[in-house]
């Protein structure tokens, strides 16, 4: 069991850049695959991104080639996001999957507005 505490997020006009942080702790361990998922108001909560401990990505079609998804050692993970739109405004959650099969720990979220 791991402990998320996600970062970084604010208000930002179109087309600006955020970058959120996630900060793992109760493990000394690197976890099998991190995630952020994405929950807009009155919506699903939806992935992002995703990124394995040998650095392999998966985003989702809707970010791909603005957001990017890094990984510092074992209790770090990013989320860069760039060419923000309006519709990418929800609050974003850290995810962690210990077993490679299923995503067990979640983060509290934070929230990001990209408004004019």
């Amino acid at each position: 069991q791991v402990q998320l505490v996600e970062s970084g997020g604010g208000l930002v006009q179109p087309g600006g850049s955020l970058r959120l942080s996630c900060a793992a702790s109760g493990s000394i361990y690197t976890i099998p695959i991190m995630g952020w998922y994405r929950q807009a108001a009155g919506k699903q909560r939806d992935m992002v991104a995703t990124i394995s401990s040998g650095g392999s990505t998966d985003y989702a079609d809707s970010v791909k080639g603005r957001f990017t998804i890094s990984r510092d050692g074992a209790k770090m993970v990013y989320l860069e996001m760039n060419s923000l739109k309006p519709e990418d405004t929800a609050v974003y959650y850290c995810a962690a999957n210990p077993s490679g099969s299923s995503w067990e720990d979640w983060g509290q979220g934070t929230q990001v507005t990209v408004s004019s």
